[in-house]
């Protein structure tokens, strides 16, 4: 199924550097596509890849999306069929960008009332 995936003008998902995009496969050496992005479906992760959620790393990554018709190599593996139609960039670009944001306002807000429950129970425990 993949050889079909990487075949020249085939429009694609493809994870790329933790981030997600719709693209068009441009060539294939057959263990690689290079593609051009047209939409952005995930925005990339910031922080360090090597420790997830630690905000004290020495090199805090941040880390933008491709840009529009940017061209990427990808592994066929990271490759996915797309149906549908391809958003506009800019639209999916805000979208991914806002659900990244709001993840992570949830994760924050997650830490926070983990936080308050830690407390309550090192009262509880006299700690």
């Amino acid at each position: 199924m993949n050889q079909e995936l990487d075949t020249p003008g085939r429009i694609v998902m493809a994870a790329y550097k933790t981030g997600e995009y719709v693209a068009e496969v441009a060539e294939s050496d057959g263990r690689r596509a290079l593609v051009k992005v047209l939409a952005v479906l995930r925005h990339p992760t910031q922080g360090d890849l090597h420790h997830p959620y630690d905000p004290d790393v020495p090199l805090f990554h941040e880390r933008k999306a491709s840009a529009y018709q940017e061209k990427v190599w990808v592994p066929i593996r990271e490759l996915k069929a797309y149906a549908g139609e391809v958003p506009s960039y800019r639209e999916s670009l805000i979208a991914a960008l806002q659900a990244e944001t709001e993840r992570s306002d949830k994760l924050r807000r997650w830490a926070e009332r983990s936080r308050e429950c830690l407390d309550a129970l090192q009262r509880e425990y006299g700690v």
